[in-house]
């Protein structure tokens, strides 16, 4: 990543990094907000909290599943930047409605929003690492997908600590504007003129079907989904446990949630930044085993110091800083921060992968594909855990399911690494 931070100073970048990090803002700050309400001021129960948890979460991740394949499509089909506009004119009215909901305090219509937030981010997803390469440089294009990365888990740090600390009509306010303002930003972004012509698939299931077998045939591309596929369901998951575990397990209120939540967050921005410069414009899986053990290696510490934590029932909820205040909470916190920084030098070059190995006609389709494939993972990952939940198992023993993921995510990266190695080549 060479210089790559200069590329904020131009046109050809810097607003669709503003749209893309608005838009990331503006998600978490919803969805947290919601979140917390429901497990701090309606539940009171460890289950029915990690279940409307996960919940919120399927709610949130479906349309990419539902609606990825049409948007890669539509944005290798149409101009990028005038499908970017669309999208986020389209989140002014989906913020309307959900802070709407704040005001009259309806969940049904909190929910609605955040799906269709899930709509808006499923069309967007496609076109901000496809449009990378019409832009950017080949030299560039890992540097900037790496501050594509760092930019967003930013913003979902500002919109976790946001949904977490303001109150819900400050959030109604807030969501509406940052959608404005990200609308604003999305009509500084170049054209992005399609490189094919394209017969658009309504049908969404068919598309889907078509898209995922044509992508899969390379097997450098499926290998790189197919990591981040295990690598977003380790993320869901701990995005499902974290409230209820900071609840019940830490017992500390819903700011101490939004800390772990954003050290997660920042942590992957972090981790983005560190890769770029190790790997200096290489897109290179070699660094993705190591990576990934490492975090394995965390996920088994934080939940040996989460099992020894011990507070009486009786206690008040902590707050941030009776929490951080703690003997214990620095390692417990520092665990965290690896995972997710590891987590970020897993997951980025992957991405790099999917936007250089296929023709740039075909670049939004992939990462189409990759959406639809990581986002049923996602889905799967976090009904599975409240099943899990469901059945006996308790919020911390959920955590040895993540170290498992991980070994796989390793395992994974290690074929992807073997098959990008020089004299590989023939194996795609």
């Amino acid at each position: 990543m060479i210089h790559a931070v200069g590329l904020l100073k131009e046109r050809r970048f810097l607003p669709l990094f503003l749209t893309q990090s608005l838009g990331a803002f503006n998600d978490n700050l919803f969805k947290n907000a919601l979140v917390f309400f429901a497990t701090y001021h309606i539940y009171n129960s460890i289950d029915a909290e990690t279940r409307f948890s996960a919940i919120a979460t399927g709610i949130f991740i479906l349309p990419y599943f539902l609606f990825s394949a049409l948007a890669g499509q539509l944005a290798d089909g149409y101009d990028k930047a005038r499908i970017m506009r669309i999208i986020k004119a389209a989140e002014i009215g989906i913020m309307s409605v959900g802070a709407f909901g704040i005001f009259t305090a309806h969940i049904e219509l909190m929910l609605l929003a955040l799906f269709g937030m899930g709509v808006h981010s499923a069309f967007f997803g496609p076109i901000k690492y496809s449009v990378l390469p019409q832009h950017l440089r080949d030299d560039e294009v890992l540097g900037g997908t790496g501050l594509i990365e760092a930019g967003t888990y930013i913003a979902i740090l500002g919109g976790t600590i946001a949904g977490g600390w303001v109150s819900p009509y400050v959030a109604a306010a807030s969501v509406i504007s940052i959608a404005v303002i990200g609308w604003l930003a999305s009509l500084k972004i170049p054209a992005a003129p399609p490189l094919t012509q394209l017969k658009i698939d309504f049908n969404i299931f068919r598309a889907s079907y078509r898209l995922i077998a044509t992508t899969l045939r390379i097997r450098r591309v499926a290998l790189a989904i197919l990591a981040m596929s295990i690598f977003w369901t380790v993320a869901a998951i701990l995005g499902v446990l974290f409230p209820p575990l900071v609840k019940n397990i830490f017992h500390a209120q819903k700011d101490v949630a939004s800390v772990f939540l954003a050290i997660f967050a920042v942590g992957i921005a972090i981790g983005s930044v560190i890769i770029n410069r190790l790997l200096r414009g290489e897109v290179s899986a070699k660094y993705g085993p190591a990576s990934v053990l490492v975090m394995a290696a965390f996920v088994v510490d934080f939940y040996f110091a989460a099992e020894g934590w011990h507070v009486p029932d009786s206690r008040a909820l902590f707050d941030t800083v009776e929490f951080l205040a703690l003997p214990g909470t620095w390692h417990i916190l520092f665990d965290l921060a690896m995972i997710a920084i590891t987590g970020g030098m897993f997951v980025v070059p992957l991405y790099a992968f999917l936007t250089t190995t296929v023709d740039k006609s075909q670049t939004s389709r992939t990462v189409a594909a990759n959406n639809i494939l990581s986002s049923g993972a996602m889905v799967v990952g976090s009904v599975g855990i409240y099943l899990v939940v469901e059945a006996g198992v308790s919020v911390l023993g959920g955590l040895w399911i993540v170290f498992a993921l991980c070994i796989a995510s390793a395992w994974t990266a290690w074929l992807l690494h073997k098959v990008d190695m020089p004299g590989q080549a023939g194996t795609d």
